[in-house]
C-alpha cells in the first residue's frame, strides 16, 4: 500500500487516541497498527509463562528494563486476555518486537502462538481508506437500487451493524426507517464540519435495507471512536453488542486488521489470528449468527481479520470474508484485500447510500488528497484518482499550499471500501432467507454461495461474485466532483 495515505491516517488515529503510544510494524507495514510496549496473551499459565520468559530475556539484553514487565489491568475477563506491559517505548527502541522474538522458542516447542502485538483494529476504511465520500444528487437513486419486497417485522431478518452510530437525523431517509440503535458521537467540530467518517455506519444500513428490505437493523456505535480500538478492549465491546442487542441473524462487521505471527493456521502461512477476539470467535461458532466480514483496503493478500477466520475450517460455516469490486463488476477494485481466504467479492467502489439524514445540509473537507497514478498500479479510472480533490492532512498540499476542497452532503453520498461491500454481501444472504423462508443465516449463506454462478477476474483466479439484482454498474469513466 502506498505510505502517503497510510501515515496520514496514522497520525489521526493516533489524536483519537492520546494517551495510548502507537507505532506501525513492521518496518512500517502499511495497515497495521499496535500498542507500543504492550503484548497480549491467554490468561492463566500462558500469560504467566509470557511474563517470566521476556523478564528473563530482557535481564540479559541491553537497554531494556526487566522491572517494567508486569500484567496490566484485569487478569481475568470474558475475554480470557491478559495485557502484559513489556517495557516503557519511551526508553529507548520499541520493546515489542524484542518480547516477541525473546517468545519464539517456546512457541516452537509449544505449537502455537503465546503473545501477540496489541492491534489496532479499525475499520476498513480508516488506517487503509478506499476513498473519501463524494454527494450524490439527493433525489437520485441509491445503487443498489431497493429491492422488491417489503418489510414485515414478524419475519424480518435481524442484522447487527457493529460500526459507527447513526447520524442524528436518519429518520428522514426513507431507506432507514426501520432502522434503530446508538447515536453517532460528534457529527461535527466546532466549525460545523463534518468529521471524517461519520455516517459510515449510517451507510452500511442503507446498503443492507436496500437489498434485504424486510430487515431488522441495528446500528451499534462500538467503533464511534475514530472507527479504531485496541484489539485487548474489540472483543469486550463484541460481547457488549451482542449483549445489547442478543445474537441476531447476521452481523455485518466493516472492521479488522492485519496480524504479524509464527504460525501455519489453516493453510495460511505465518498468520494465527487475533488472541483479542478468541474468546468471543468460540461463542460465535456456538450461536447460529452468520459473521460476514470485510477483507480490508490493502490491496494486499496478507489476511484480515476476523475475516479470514473464514478459511479456518472450524469457522468456515460461521464466517463470509468479503472483498470488493471495481464499479463495473468485471473484476476486483484496486484497493480490495484478496487471497484464497476471500471468500467471496461484491460491488464496493462508488456505490450509492445514504450518509447523512435529509433535513440539514453539512460541509465536509476532504482529508486525502486523489492521486495522480492509482496507488496500487491499476490502470483504470479507480477512486485512488478520481474524482479528483485536495485533502487537507496531504503531504501534497503542505508542499504546494493548495487549498484543501469542500463539499455539502444533505442526504445520498457515494463512497468505496470493502466496507461496503459486505453489507452488499450481508443484504444478499438476508434477502435469501426471505426469499426462501431460511430460519438458519449459515446455511443460507452457504447456498448462496453454491447458487452464484456468476463470477470476476481478480488477480488470475475466477472468483464468486455476489452481484445484487438491484446494482447498477458504474461506467468507468472519469467522474467530475460535484460542485
Amino acid at each position: 500500500m502506498a505510505p502517503q495515505r497510510f501515515h496520514e491516517q496514522f497520525d489521526q488515529i493516533q489524536r483519537s487516541m492520546p494517551d495510548v503510544p502507537l507505532a506501525m510494524g513492521p518496518d512500517g507495514d502499511a495497515g497495521l497498527l499496535y500498542e507500543k510496549g504492550v503484548v497480549l496473551a491467554r490468561d492463566g499459565e500462558e500469560a504467566r509463562i509470557v511474563e517470566d520468559t521476556v523478564r528473563a530475556h530482557f535481564t540479559e539484553t541491553r537497554g531494556l528494563f526487566p522491572d517494567h514487565v508486569r500484567r496490566t489491568g484485569p487478569q481475568t475477563s470474558r475475554t480470557g486476555v491478559t495485557r502484559i506491559r513489556v517495557g516503557d517505548p519511551g526508553q529507548g527502541d520499541d520493546p515489542v518486537p524484542h518480547a516477541l522474538r525473546a517468545l519464539g522458542e517456546m512457541e516452537a516447542r509449544r505449537g502455537h502462538q503465546l503473545a501477540s502485538r496489541n492491534h489496532v483494529v479499525h475499520i476498513a476504511v480508516n488506517a487503509c481508506p478506499g476513498d473519501e465520500p463524494v454527494p450524490a444528487v439527493r433525489t437520485g437513486p441509491v445503487n443498489p437500487g431497493v429491492a422488491a419486497g417489503g418489510y414485515d417485522p414478524e419475519t424480518a431478518v435481524r442484522v447487527l451493524v457493529v460500526d459507527t452510530g447513526l447520524v442524528h437525523d436518519h429518520g428522514s431517509c426513507p431507506l432507514l426507517a426501520h432502522t434503530t440503535g446508538d447515536a453517532q458521537v460528534d457529527e461535527t467540530d466546532g466549525d460545523g464540519l463534518l468529521h471524517q467518517y461519520v455516517g459510515h455506519g449510517t451507510f452500511i444500513a442503507g446498503i443492507v435495507a436496500a437489498v434485504a428490505p424486510n430487515s431488522d437493523i441495528t446500528v451499534l456505535g462500538t467503533l464511534n471512536d475514530a472507527g479504531a480500538i485496541l484489539e485487548s478492549e474489540f472483543g469486550a465491546r463484541l460481547f457488549e453488542a451482542v449483549d445489547r442487542a442478543g445474537w441476531p441473524d447476521i452481523i455485518s462487521l466493516s472492521a479488522g486488521t492485519p496480524t504479524t505471527g509464527t504460525g501455519t493456521t489453516g493453510g495460511l502461512t505465518g498468520v494465527t489470528g487475533l488472541i483479542g477476539l478468541e474468546a468471543f470467535m468460540r461463542e460465535l461458532r456456538s450461536q447460529r449468527t452468520l459473521l460476514v466480514a470485510a477483507a480490508g483496503n490493502n490491496a494486499s493478500s496478507t489476511p484480515f481479520w476476523p475475516a479470514a477466520y473464514a478459511a479456518l475450517p472450524e469457522y468456515a460455516d460461521s464466517v463470509l470474508s468479503v472483498g470488493a469490486l471495481r464499479a463495473d463488476g468485471e473484476a476486483e477494485a484496486c484497493f480490495s484485500n484478496h487471497g484464497p481466504w476471500v471468500r467471496a467479492y461484491a460491488p464496493g467502489e462508488r456505490l450509492t447510500s445514504a450518509l447523512t439524514g435529509f433535513d440539514t445540509p453539512v460541509p465536509y473537507v476532504y482529508q486525502h488528497s486523489t492521486y495522480d497514478a492509482c496507488r496500487f498500479g491499476f490502470s483504470y479510472p479507480c477512486t485512488c484518482r478520481f474524482p479528483c480533490h485536495t485533502g487537507v492532512l496531504s503531504e501534497q498540499r503542505e508542499s504546494t499550499g493548495a487549498k484543501p476542497d469542500q463539499v455539502m452532503f444533505d442526504g445520498l453520498a457515494q463512497w468505496s471500501g470493502t466496507s461496503f461491500a459486505t453489507p452488499v454481501a450481508a443484504g444478499l444472504v438476508a434477502a435469501r432467507m426471505t426469499a426462501y423462508r431460511e430460519r438458519e443465516p449459515r446455511m443460507a449463506g452457504a447456498r448462496l454461495l453454491a447458487a452464484t454462478v456468476e463470477r470476476a477476474e481478480v488477480r488470475g483466479a475466477r472468483v464468486p461474485a455476489l452481484r445484487p439484482a438491484t446494482w447498477r454498474p458504474v461506467p468507468l469513466a472519469v467522474p467530475a466532483l460535484p460542485a
